[in-house]
Protein backbone atom coordinates (compact mmCIF):
# COMPACT_ATOMS: atom_id res chain seq x y z
CA UNK A 1 0.00 0.00 0.00
CA UNK A 2 3.06 2.50 0.90
CA UNK A 3 4.92 1.69 -2.00
CA UNK A 4 1.91 1.96 -3.89
CA UNK A 5 1.05 5.40 -2.73
CA UNK A 6 4.80 6.53 -3.02
CA UNK A 7 4.39 5.39 -7.27
CA UNK A 8 1.08 7.41 -7.36
CA UNK A 9 3.04 10.85 -5.49
CA UNK A 10 6.17 10.25 -7.64
CA UNK A 11 3.82 10.46 -10.89
CA UNK A 12 2.42 13.66 -9.65
CA UNK A 13 3.49 17.12 -11.81
CA UNK A 14 5.91 19.19 -10.05
CA UNK A 15 3.07 21.47 -9.24
CA UNK A 16 0.82 18.98 -7.82
CA UNK A 17 3.47 17.73 -5.64
CA UNK A 18 4.36 21.35 -4.18
CA UNK A 19 1.13 22.05 -3.96
CA UNK A 20 0.32 18.70 -1.42
CA UNK A 21 4.32 19.45 0.43
CA UNK A 22 3.00 23.06 1.23
CA UNK A 23 -1.04 21.78 2.18
CA UNK A 24 0.87 19.31 4.67
CA UNK A 25 3.60 21.97 6.31
CA UNK A 26 0.52 24.16 6.37
CA UNK A 27 -1.46 21.63 7.93
CA UNK A 28 1.43 20.91 10.63
CA UNK A 29 1.49 24.65 11.44
CA UNK A 30 -2.39 24.78 11.71
CA UNK A 31 -2.19 22.04 14.00
CA UNK A 32 0.62 23.46 16.50
CA UNK A 33 -1.54 27.36 16.28
CA UNK A 34 -4.93 25.04 17.11
CA UNK A 35 -3.22 22.89 20.00
CA UNK A 36 -1.61 26.60 21.39
CA UNK A 37 -5.06 27.99 21.33
CA UNK A 38 -6.92 25.45 22.82
CA UNK A 39 -4.57 25.05 25.66
CA UNK A 40 -4.37 28.96 25.92
CA UNK A 41 -7.77 29.23 26.04
CA UNK A 42 -8.77 26.26 28.63
CA UNK A 43 -6.09 27.49 30.92
CA UNK A 44 -7.90 30.83 30.59
CA UNK A 45 -11.43 29.57 31.61
CA UNK A 46 -10.28 27.15 34.93
CA UNK A 47 -8.35 30.69 35.71
CA UNK A 48 -11.72 32.42 35.41
CA UNK A 49 -13.71 29.62 36.62
CA UNK A 50 -11.00 29.42 39.99
CA UNK A 51 -11.54 33.28 40.66
CA UNK A 52 -14.76 33.00 40.73
CA UNK A 53 -15.10 30.09 42.60
CA UNK A 54 -13.04 32.31 45.41
CA UNK A 55 -15.47 35.08 44.84
CA UNK A 56 -18.10 32.67 45.92
CA UNK A 57 -16.65 31.02 48.94
CA UNK A 58 -15.97 34.16 50.27
CA UNK A 59 -19.51 35.06 50.67
CA UNK A 60 -20.30 31.37 51.64
CA UNK A 61 -17.75 30.83 54.23
CA UNK A 62 -19.82 33.80 56.18
CA UNK A 63 -23.23 32.18 55.61
CA UNK A 64 -21.81 28.73 57.16
CA UNK A 65 -19.90 30.88 60.27
CA UNK A 66 -23.15 31.85 61.06
CA UNK A 67 -25.71 29.14 60.32
CA UNK A 68 -23.77 26.37 60.18
CA UNK A 69 -24.31 25.51 56.42
CA UNK A 70 -24.54 27.69 53.64
CA UNK A 71 -28.47 27.89 52.88
CA UNK A 72 -28.45 30.14 49.34
CA UNK A 73 -27.24 28.28 46.48
CA UNK A 74 -24.88 30.47 44.01
CA UNK A 75 -25.56 29.01 40.41
CA UNK A 76 -27.23 26.83 38.74
CA UNK A 77 -25.29 23.11 38.81
CA UNK A 78 -23.21 24.08 41.65
CA UNK A 79 -23.08 22.24 45.34
CA UNK A 80 -21.56 23.68 48.30
CA UNK A 81 -21.10 21.11 51.53
CA UNK A 82 -19.48 22.19 55.18
CA UNK A 83 -17.52 19.14 56.70
CA UNK A 84 -16.71 19.00 60.08
CA UNK A 85 -13.00 17.36 60.11
CA UNK A 86 -11.22 15.74 62.60
CA UNK A 87 -8.19 13.60 62.03
CA UNK A 88 -8.56 12.17 58.85
CA UNK A 89 -12.29 11.79 58.75
CA UNK A 90 -15.09 14.67 57.63
CA UNK A 91 -18.69 14.40 58.21
CA UNK A 92 -20.95 16.44 55.65
CA UNK A 93 -23.21 18.89 57.60
CA UNK A 94 -27.00 18.41 56.91
CA UNK A 95 -28.96 20.19 55.33
CA UNK A 96 -26.52 20.58 52.42
CA UNK A 97 -26.40 20.80 48.68
CA UNK A 98 -24.74 17.90 47.15
CA UNK A 99 -25.30 15.65 44.60
CA UNK A 100 -26.38 12.29 45.03
CA UNK A 101 -22.86 11.03 45.46
CA UNK A 102 -20.54 12.90 47.61
CA UNK A 103 -17.79 10.27 47.63
CA UNK A 104 -15.50 13.29 45.74
CA UNK A 105 -16.85 16.09 47.84
CA UNK A 106 -15.45 14.11 51.34
CA UNK A 107 -12.38 12.72 49.76
CA UNK A 108 -11.18 16.34 49.07
CA UNK A 109 -12.14 17.70 51.95
CA UNK A 110 -10.54 14.77 53.76
CA UNK A 111 -7.38 15.49 51.72
CA UNK A 112 -7.36 19.20 52.86
CA UNK A 113 -6.97 18.41 56.21
CA UNK A 114 -4.33 15.29 55.41
CA UNK A 115 -2.26 18.23 53.69
CA UNK A 116 -2.69 20.91 56.74
CA UNK A 117 -3.58 23.42 53.31
CA UNK A 118 -5.95 26.54 53.94
CA UNK A 119 -6.84 26.00 50.42
CA UNK A 120 -7.12 23.63 47.34
CA UNK A 121 -8.31 22.97 44.26
CA UNK A 122 -9.28 19.98 41.45
CA UNK A 123 -10.32 19.15 38.75
CA UNK A 124 -12.93 15.38 38.62
CA UNK A 125 -15.76 13.72 37.34
CA UNK A 126 -18.96 13.04 40.05
CA UNK A 127 -20.99 10.26 39.18
CA UNK A 128 -24.07 10.57 36.99
CA UNK A 129 -23.05 14.45 37.07
CA UNK A 130 -20.30 14.96 35.11
CA UNK A 131 -16.68 16.47 35.00
CA UNK A 132 -17.06 19.39 37.88
CA UNK A 133 -13.69 21.38 39.34
CA UNK A 134 -13.66 21.22 43.27
CA UNK A 135 -12.50 23.92 45.30
CA UNK A 136 -11.74 23.87 48.96
CA UNK A 137 -10.74 25.95 52.06
CA UNK A 138 -10.85 26.12 55.26
CA UNK A 139 -13.46 28.53 57.16
CA UNK A 140 -12.66 27.22 60.58
CA UNK A 141 -11.09 24.99 63.09
CA UNK A 142 -11.86 21.59 62.16
CA UNK A 143 -14.35 23.31 59.56
CA UNK A 144 -14.19 22.94 55.37
CA UNK A 145 -16.20 24.39 53.11
CA UNK A 146 -16.28 22.51 49.48
CA UNK A 147 -17.60 23.81 46.51
CA UNK A 148 -18.06 22.28 42.83
CA UNK A 149 -18.46 23.69 39.96
CA UNK A 150 -19.18 22.33 36.17
CA UNK A 151 -17.28 22.34 33.89
CA UNK A 152 -20.10 22.04 31.20
CA UNK A 153 -19.90 25.33 29.78
CA UNK A 154 -15.98 25.13 29.46
CA UNK A 155 -16.48 21.97 27.81
CA UNK A 156 -19.15 23.54 25.33
CA UNK A 157 -16.47 26.55 24.49
CA UNK A 158 -13.53 24.35 23.98
CA UNK A 159 -15.83 22.23 21.32
CA UNK A 160 -17.35 24.86 19.91
CA UNK A 161 -13.77 26.45 19.57
CA UNK A 162 -12.11 22.80 17.89
CA UNK A 163 -14.86 22.79 15.47
CA UNK A 164 -14.40 26.47 14.54
CA UNK A 165 -10.81 25.90 14.05
CA UNK A 166 -11.10 22.85 12.36
CA UNK A 167 -13.64 24.03 9.57
CA UNK A 168 -11.39 26.85 9.33
CA UNK A 169 -8.24 25.40 8.94
CA UNK A 170 -9.54 23.37 6.38
CA UNK A 171 -11.15 25.73 4.24
CA UNK A 172 -7.75 27.78 4.34
CA UNK A 173 -5.77 24.21 3.77
CA UNK A 174 -8.09 23.99 1.42
CA UNK A 175 -8.06 27.22 -0.51
CA UNK A 176 -4.04 27.14 0.35
CA UNK A 177 -3.31 23.75 -1.77
CA UNK A 178 -6.09 24.98 -4.83
CA UNK A 179 -4.98 28.52 -5.13
CA UNK A 180 -1.08 27.60 -4.21
CA UNK A 181 -0.91 24.93 -6.93
CA UNK A 182 -2.75 27.35 -9.42
CA UNK A 183 0.18 30.04 -8.58
CA UNK A 184 2.91 27.00 -8.56
CA UNK A 185 1.78 25.82 -12.30
CA UNK A 186 1.87 29.40 -13.42
CA UNK A 187 5.05 30.02 -11.90
CA UNK A 188 6.31 26.91 -13.86
CA UNK A 189 5.01 27.07 -17.06
CA UNK A 190 8.30 28.32 -18.13
CA UNK A 191 9.90 24.82 -17.49
CA UNK A 192 6.60 23.39 -19.06
CA UNK A 193 7.23 25.69 -21.95
CA UNK A 194 11.00 24.14 -21.99
CA UNK A 195 9.79 20.94 -21.97
CA UNK A 196 7.93 21.07 -24.75
CA UNK A 197 11.15 22.85 -26.35
CA UNK A 198 13.26 20.01 -25.99
CA UNK A 199 10.56 17.44 -27.14
CA UNK A 200 10.01 19.80 -30.42
CA UNK A 201 13.96 19.62 -30.65
CA UNK A 202 13.79 15.86 -30.92
CA UNK A 203 11.72 15.71 -32.84
CA UNK A 204 13.36 18.33 -35.71
CA UNK A 205 14.16 16.74 -38.74
CA UNK A 206 18.06 17.91 -39.27
CA UNK A 207 18.38 16.43 -42.98
CA UNK A 208 18.19 19.38 -45.02
CA UNK A 209 18.71 21.90 -42.41
CA UNK A 210 21.41 22.30 -39.95
CA UNK A 211 19.83 24.85 -37.58
CA UNK A 212 17.57 24.48 -34.53
CA UNK A 213 14.55 26.76 -35.25
CA UNK A 214 13.21 26.53 -31.64
CA UNK A 215 14.30 28.70 -28.67
CA UNK A 216 12.81 29.22 -25.01
CA UNK A 217 10.64 32.46 -24.59
CA UNK A 218 10.79 34.57 -21.95
CA UNK A 219 8.48 34.43 -19.48
CA UNK A 220 7.70 35.86 -16.06
CA UNK A 221 9.03 32.46 -14.09
CA UNK A 222 11.15 34.68 -11.54
CA UNK A 223 14.94 34.71 -11.51
CA UNK A 224 15.89 31.50 -10.93
CA UNK A 225 13.49 30.11 -14.08
CA UNK A 226 15.13 32.67 -15.87
CA UNK A 227 18.75 31.60 -14.96
CA UNK A 228 17.69 28.08 -16.02
CA UNK A 229 16.08 29.42 -19.57
CA UNK A 230 19.40 31.59 -20.25
CA UNK A 231 21.46 28.01 -20.02
CA UNK A 232 19.01 26.04 -22.14
CA UNK A 233 19.28 28.86 -24.60
CA UNK A 234 22.97 29.12 -24.63
CA UNK A 235 23.27 25.40 -24.66
CA UNK A 236 20.51 25.16 -28.11
CA UNK A 237 23.37 27.70 -29.17
CA UNK A 238 26.12 25.72 -28.53
CA UNK A 239 24.29 22.86 -30.06
CA UNK A 240 23.20 24.76 -32.43
CA UNK A 241 26.99 26.21 -33.69
CA UNK A 242 28.22 22.32 -33.58
CA UNK A 243 25.70 21.11 -35.75
CA UNK A 244 25.94 23.74 -38.48
CA UNK A 245 29.82 23.19 -37.89
CA UNK A 246 29.32 19.38 -38.84
CA UNK A 247 27.03 19.62 -41.48
CA UNK A 248 29.41 22.46 -43.43
CA UNK A 249 31.87 19.64 -42.40
CA UNK A 250 30.04 16.84 -43.74
CA UNK A 251 29.29 18.94 -47.26
CA UNK A 252 32.85 19.38 -47.43
CA UNK A 253 33.72 16.06 -47.13
CA UNK A 254 31.05 15.10 -49.54
CA UNK A 255 32.75 18.00 -52.08
CA UNK A 256 36.17 16.50 -51.36
CA UNK A 257 35.24 13.08 -52.17
CA UNK A 258 33.00 13.98 -55.01
CA UNK A 259 36.21 16.29 -56.40
CA UNK A 260 39.16 13.83 -55.58
CA UNK A 261 37.01 10.95 -57.50
CA UNK A 262 36.47 13.17 -60.50
CA UNK A 263 40.51 14.23 -60.46
CA UNK A 264 41.35 11.23 -59.68
CA UNK A 265 39.30 9.64 -62.71
CA UNK A 266 40.43 12.01 -65.48
CA UNK A 267 44.15 10.38 -65.08
CA UNK A 268 43.56 6.91 -64.50
CA UNK A 269 41.28 7.15 -67.54
CA UNK A 270 44.07 8.40 -69.72
CA UNK A 271 46.27 6.27 -67.96
CA UNK A 272 43.73 3.16 -69.69
CA UNK A 273 43.89 4.80 -72.57
CA UNK A 274 47.41 5.48 -73.31
CA UNK A 275 47.85 1.84 -72.20
CA UNK A 276 45.77 0.37 -74.40
CA UNK A 277 47.03 2.85 -77.19
CA UNK A 278 50.38 1.84 -76.51
CA UNK A 279 49.30 -2.24 -76.79
CA UNK A 280 48.08 -1.17 -80.53
CA UNK A 281 51.10 0.64 -81.32
CA UNK A 282 53.75 -1.50 -79.85
CA UNK A 283 52.48 -4.36 -82.25
CA UNK A 284 52.05 -1.97 -85.23
CA UNK A 285 54.16 1.02 -85.29
CA UNK A 286 57.03 1.19 -82.81
CA UNK A 287 57.72 5.03 -83.58
CA UNK A 288 54.57 5.73 -81.78
CA UNK A 289 55.58 3.71 -78.29
CA UNK A 290 57.69 6.38 -77.16
CA UNK A 291 55.27 9.22 -77.42
CA UNK A 292 52.21 7.17 -75.60
CA UNK A 293 54.66 5.78 -72.91
CA UNK A 294 55.78 9.64 -72.01
CA UNK A 295 52.07 10.60 -72.02
CA UNK A 296 51.28 7.59 -70.04
CA UNK A 297 54.47 8.63 -67.24
CA UNK A 298 52.74 12.04 -67.21
CA UNK A 299 49.62 10.99 -66.21
CA UNK A 300 50.70 8.45 -63.67
CA UNK A 301 53.45 11.01 -62.25
CA UNK A 302 50.63 14.08 -62.18
CA UNK A 303 48.21 11.05 -60.00
CA UNK A 304 51.23 10.50 -57.99
CA UNK A 305 51.33 14.41 -57.12
CA UNK A 306 47.97 14.62 -56.34
CA UNK A 307 47.82 11.45 -54.28
CA UNK A 308 50.68 13.32 -52.30
CA UNK A 309 49.04 16.24 -52.07
CA UNK A 310 45.61 14.01 -50.47
CA UNK A 311 48.31 12.52 -48.35
CA UNK A 312 49.72 15.48 -46.67
CA UNK A 313 46.70 17.51 -46.37
CA UNK A 314 45.11 14.32 -44.82
CA UNK A 315 48.37 14.24 -42.09
CA UNK A 316 47.81 17.69 -41.40
CA UNK A 317 43.81 17.55 -40.42
CA UNK A 318 44.62 14.57 -38.48
CA UNK A 319 47.41 15.96 -35.91
CA UNK A 320 49.21 13.46 -36.17
CA UNK A 321 52.07 12.67 -33.35
CA UNK A 322 54.36 11.96 -35.72
CA UNK A 323 53.40 15.30 -38.01
CA UNK A 324 54.85 15.39 -41.40
CA UNK A 325 57.36 18.59 -40.39
CA UNK A 326 60.96 18.43 -39.80
CA UNK A 327 61.49 21.69 -38.11
CA UNK A 328 65.12 23.27 -38.19
CA UNK A 329 66.54 26.88 -37.83
CA UNK A 330 66.94 28.47 -41.15
CA UNK A 331 67.01 31.68 -43.01
CA UNK A 332 63.44 32.88 -44.38
CA UNK A 333 64.92 35.50 -46.37
CA UNK A 334 67.03 33.30 -48.09
CA UNK A 335 64.03 30.67 -48.72
CA UNK A 336 62.49 33.62 -50.98
CA UNK A 337 65.34 34.22 -52.41
CA UNK A 338 65.96 30.43 -53.47
CA UNK A 339 62.01 30.51 -54.73
CA UNK A 340 62.38 33.36 -56.71
CA UNK A 341 65.63 32.36 -58.33
CA UNK A 342 63.83 29.01 -59.30
CA UNK A 343 60.29 31.17 -60.50
CA UNK A 344 62.33 33.24 -62.71
CA UNK A 345 64.25 30.22 -64.25
CA UNK A 346 60.62 28.65 -65.29
CA UNK A 347 58.39 31.85 -65.65
CA UNK A 348 60.84 34.27 -67.23
CA UNK A 349 57.81 35.75 -68.66
CA UNK A 350 56.75 37.44 -65.25
CA UNK A 351 59.09 40.25 -64.05
CA UNK A 352 60.12 39.26 -60.53
CA UNK A 353 61.20 41.97 -57.78
CA UNK A 354 62.41 40.85 -54.25
CA UNK A 355 62.50 42.78 -51.24
CA UNK A 356 64.19 41.93 -48.38
CA UNK A 357 66.32 43.20 -45.45
CA UNK A 358 69.99 43.62 -45.36
CA UNK A 359 70.23 40.85 -42.20
CA UNK A 360 68.38 36.96 -42.25
CA UNK A 361 65.25 36.30 -41.02
CA UNK A 362 65.93 33.29 -38.52
CA UNK A 363 62.93 30.82 -37.18
CA UNK A 364 62.69 27.40 -36.65
CA UNK A 365 60.49 26.02 -39.58
CA UNK A 366 60.43 22.73 -42.46
CA UNK A 367 62.70 24.28 -44.96
CA UNK A 368 61.35 22.16 -47.13
CA UNK A 369 57.20 22.38 -46.60
CA UNK A 370 57.90 26.59 -46.55
CA UNK A 371 59.71 26.30 -50.07
CA UNK A 372 56.50 24.45 -51.11
CA UNK A 373 54.61 27.17 -49.68
CA UNK A 374 56.64 29.81 -51.57
CA UNK A 375 56.41 27.60 -55.04
CA UNK A 376 53.20 27.40 -54.95
CA UNK A 377 52.25 31.41 -54.18
CA UNK A 378 54.57 31.93 -56.74
CA UNK A 379 54.00 29.56 -59.51
CA UNK A 380 49.75 30.81 -58.70
CA UNK A 381 50.74 34.18 -59.45
CA UNK A 382 52.21 33.34 -63.05
CA UNK A 383 49.74 30.49 -63.58
CA UNK A 384 46.54 33.42 -63.07
CA UNK A 385 48.07 36.43 -64.68
CA UNK A 386 48.35 37.41 -68.19
CA UNK A 387 52.06 37.18 -69.78
CA UNK A 388 54.20 40.43 -68.63
CA UNK A 389 52.20 40.80 -65.25
CA UNK A 390 54.69 42.02 -62.51
CA UNK A 391 54.98 39.94 -59.89
CA UNK A 392 56.75 40.93 -56.53
CA UNK A 393 57.94 39.40 -53.24
CA UNK A 394 58.35 41.13 -49.66
CA UNK A 395 60.32 39.94 -46.56
CA UNK A 396 59.95 41.64 -43.02
CA UNK A 397 59.39 41.54 -39.41
CA UNK A 398 56.76 42.47 -37.69
CA UNK A 399 55.02 42.25 -34.11
CA UNK A 400 57.14 39.14 -33.36
CA UNK A 401 56.39 37.42 -36.42
CA UNK A 402 58.03 36.66 -40.26
CA UNK A 403 56.13 38.05 -42.90
CA UNK A 404 56.10 37.33 -46.68
CA UNK A 405 54.26 39.29 -49.01
CA UNK A 406 53.49 37.58 -52.77
CA UNK A 407 51.67 40.22 -54.76
CA UNK A 408 50.83 40.54 -58.46
CA UNK A 409 49.10 43.25 -60.76
CA UNK A 410 46.48 41.00 -62.53
CA UNK A 411 43.22 41.28 -62.50
CA UNK A 412 42.51 40.25 -59.20
CA UNK A 413 40.07 37.85 -57.54
CA UNK A 414 36.58 38.33 -57.38
CA UNK A 415 35.34 39.11 -53.48
CA UNK A 416 32.74 36.33 -53.78
CA UNK A 417 35.39 33.84 -54.38
CA UNK A 418 38.40 35.39 -52.08
CA UNK A 419 36.80 32.98 -49.02
CA UNK A 420 37.03 29.67 -50.83
CA UNK A 421 40.18 30.46 -52.72
CA UNK A 422 41.88 27.81 -50.01
CA UNK A 423 39.53 25.42 -50.46
CA UNK A 424 40.20 21.97 -51.57
CA UNK A 425 39.69 21.63 -55.32
CA UNK A 426 38.46 25.06 -55.98
CA UNK A 427 39.53 26.58 -59.28
CA UNK A 428 38.32 30.17 -60.07
CA UNK A 429 38.73 29.52 -63.71
CA UNK A 430 36.03 26.39 -63.84
CA UNK A 431 37.35 26.58 -67.78
CA UNK A 432 40.41 26.53 -67.29
CA UNK A 433 42.91 23.70 -68.15
CA UNK A 434 44.29 21.36 -65.86
CA UNK A 435 47.35 21.05 -67.18
CA UNK A 436 48.06 24.69 -66.19
CA UNK A 437 45.22 25.30 -63.73
CA UNK A 438 46.40 22.49 -61.43
CA UNK A 439 43.96 20.17 -59.09
CA UNK A 440 42.86 23.07 -56.70
CA UNK A 441 45.08 21.49 -54.02
CA UNK A 442 48.11 23.97 -54.15
CA UNK A 443 46.48 27.04 -51.99
CA UNK A 444 44.81 24.39 -49.74
CA UNK A 445 47.87 22.53 -48.81
CA UNK A 446 50.03 26.02 -48.43
CA UNK A 447 47.75 26.99 -45.44
CA UNK A 448 47.95 23.88 -43.98
CA UNK A 449 51.43 24.23 -44.16
CA UNK A 450 51.03 27.57 -42.84
CA UNK A 451 49.02 26.50 -39.76
CA UNK A 452 51.61 23.63 -38.51
CA UNK A 453 53.87 26.33 -38.57
CA UNK A 454 51.71 28.11 -36.33
CA UNK A 455 51.47 31.19 -38.53
CA UNK A 456 48.54 32.16 -40.55
CA UNK A 457 47.73 33.18 -44.52
CA UNK A 458 45.13 35.17 -45.91
CA UNK A 459 44.65 36.97 -49.21
CA UNK A 460 43.65 40.81 -50.48
CA UNK A 461 42.09 41.25 -53.84
CA UNK A 462 41.08 43.92 -56.01
CA UNK A 463 41.38 44.67 -59.74
CA UNK A 464 44.36 45.26 -60.65
CA UNK A 465 46.49 43.91 -57.75
CA UNK A 466 46.43 40.88 -55.08
CA UNK A 467 48.33 40.10 -52.26
CA UNK A 468 48.72 36.92 -50.16
CA UNK A 469 50.48 37.26 -46.84
CA UNK A 470 52.17 34.35 -45.56
CA UNK A 471 52.99 34.83 -41.27
CA UNK A 472 55.16 32.64 -38.95
CA UNK A 473 55.82 33.77 -35.34
CA UNK A 474 59.40 33.86 -34.99
CA UNK A 475 59.15 31.71 -31.37
CA UNK A 476 56.58 28.95 -32.40
CA UNK A 477 54.68 27.88 -29.28
CA UNK A 478 55.29 23.81 -29.00
CA UNK A 479 52.43 21.85 -27.87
Amino acid sequence: MIGRLRDTYRRLRLGTRLALGMGVLSLVVFAVVGTALSTYMRDYLERQLNDQMKLVQTTQSKDAQAHGTVERRPYYGWYTAVYDVSGDSAVLRRPSDVPKDTVELTSFAESLARAGATEMSHTTRIEDEGAYRLRACKIGQGVVLVTAAPLEDIEDTMDQLVTVQVVAFALALLGLVVFGRAVLRRGLQPLSDMAHTARGITSHDFTDSARLPVRADRGNGGPEVEELRTAFNTMLEHIDDSLAVRTEAEQRLRRFVADASHELRTPLMSVRGYADLFQYAAANEPGERDKHLARLRAEAARMGVLLDDLLLLARLDAAEVDAPLRLEDADLAELVRQAADAFRATHADHPLTVTAGAGPVRLRLDVLRVRQVLDNLLTNAAVHTPTGTEVAVEVSVAAGAAVVRVTDSGPGIPAADQERVFDRFFRIDKARSRDRGGSGLGLAVARSLVRAHGGTIDVRSRPGTTTFTLTIPLVRDTP
